[in-house]
């Protein structure tokens, strides 16, 4: 029986072995959706704490129900270790490390190519080996299958790769890692074949790509389009402040057109791990074939600058209250970079704590989901989050609403606030209190 068969017959009745390396955001909603499909889930991981908790069915990703876990591991289905000599055992081998920028802005790849050393030893034939991290097209073809064919394998008939890009929106109430369509591409027509019949017995729905270079491309043109847009909607808020009319105002009209028309959202800057990096691992591939991406160049050079932006109106503000920011006292509501998660990852609320307390702002914060920050300026010294009281709120001479969870307050913020810089249009929804709101 050929390999290819092999797998399939061990997909079909659920007696294949998967190992994911990296068990972040991504990497352990995907562990525990391969273990509740009826599989045997090893997750590597560097990090000991995450195989600690893990191992005693302790959650700590949002977006993974706490009773699953501990179920999956007590069932033995699911089980941590940073051994990655484990990996001899799996059939199928999902790589879902991150990929950040380096301080040049180019993609860092030490992660993935760390993946891959470590785990040489475990390569056998009849493995499967899915890269879902996101990066650049051409990924799975120059750096994956010259490393799964140099101990002599064949791409597509001993061994096989693919490309299947994660799909993760924290917080998400409606779409999580098995409802959300899943992309694959193949290195070879039987990688595809082998990798589409894998996800199939975990993930709703697929869609099959004709490459593995294809998926990476969708992947960054997804993450692209909405980076672009975020770019457009935040230079609109900016060219509204020039002409004094209301963004939030012109979003909402234009969005009740029922077609042509998507509405985005002005906010304070781009968070996470994906929107304000993807479109750069697209940019530079396509450097090398001396090509300009100038709308991602474009987007990024706004998106970047809007906490400049946010940092320039909260000046102006206070000099109309006869106040210098040196010495102002500034509650920054939200640390997270997007709404009722925990993940500070590139979130703007850093960028802008770090350039109102380099102009003299005296600089608390208050999130729920975020109780303790490392100082952006001295990792060594950790910052904590404030108690949300009127007694506390009284104390600031302004309120920067940065991110707008929904458990805050803000009835409590509108009453005893002296004046709010709202960057989210949270006020929007709640009658005015006695502070005044100033918006993006």
């Amino acid at each position: 029986m050929s390999y290819r068969e092999q797998l399939l017959t061990k997909f079909k009745d659920r007696t294949a072995i998967i190992g994911v390396i990296g068990l972040g955001y991504v990497g352990l909603p995907l562990a525990v959706e391969t273990a509740k499909a009826g599989y045997k889930v090893i997750g590597i991981e560097v990090d000991l704490n995450k195989i600690k908790h893990v191992n005693a069915g302790e959650n700590y990703i949002g977006d993974v129900d706490d009773a699953e876990l501990a179920e999956l591991t007590k069932a033995g289905k699911l089980r941590a270790t940073s051994d990655f000599m484990e990996l001899k055992a799996a059939d199928v081998v999902a790589i879902t490390v991150p990929t950040p920028l380096n301080k040049t802005g180019d993609p860092d790849m030490s992660f993935i190519l760390d993946a891959l050393e470590m785990m040489t030893d475990a390569i056998h034939a009849g493995m499967l080996v899915t890269l879902e991290s996101t990066t650049y097209p051409g990924t799975t073809n120059e750096v994956v299958v010259p490393k799964l064919t140099s101990r002599g394998f064949k791409i597509g008939e001993d061994i096989f790769a693919s490309f299947s890009p994660e799909r993760v929106d924290p917080g998400n109430p409606h779409f999580h890692t098995q409802n959300t369509p899943k992309v694959v591409g193949g290195a070879t027509l039987n990688c595809c074949d082998i990798s589409v019949a894998f996800y199939e017995t975990v993930i709703a729905k697929i869609i099959r790509v004709n490459s593995a270079t294809a998926a990476e491309m969708v992947k960054l043109y997804e993450n692209t389009f909405r980076a672009i847009n975020i770019g457009l909607v935040n230079e609109l808020a900016i060219m509204c402040n020039v002409l004094n009319v209301d963004v939030w105002e012109i979003v909402n009209a234009a969005a009740t057109k029922p077609f042509g028309f998507m509405p985005f959202f002005p906010g304070p800057g781009l968070g996470g791990h994906c929107i304000p990096i993807d479109p750069s691992y697209l940019a530079w591939k396509l450097r090398s074939h001396n090509y300009r991406a100038r709308f991602i160049e474009l987007a990024t050079e706004i998106n970047s600058h809007m906490p400049d932006f946010v940092v320039d109106r909260i000046m102006d503000l206070m000099n109309k209250e006869h106040k210098a920011l040196n010495g102002t006292k500034i509650l920054l509501l939200g640390m997270s970079y997007k709404r009722d998660i925990d993940d500070v990852r590139e979130s703007p609320s850093l960028d802008l704590l770090v350039q109102l307390r380099k102009k003299g702002a005296i600089v608390d914060y208050y999130d729920p989901y975020v109780p303790v920050i490392r100082d952006p300026l001295n990792e060594a010294i950790q910052i904590k989050s404030v108690e949300l009281t009127a007694e506390n709120i009284a104390k600031f001479d302004l309120v920067l609403i940065s991110t707008d969870h929904k458990v805050i307050d803000y009835r409590l913020i509108a009453d005893n606030a002296k004046l709010i810089f709202d960057s989210r249009n949270a006020m929007e929804k709640f009658p005015k209190g006695n502070a005044r709101v100033v918006k993006l």
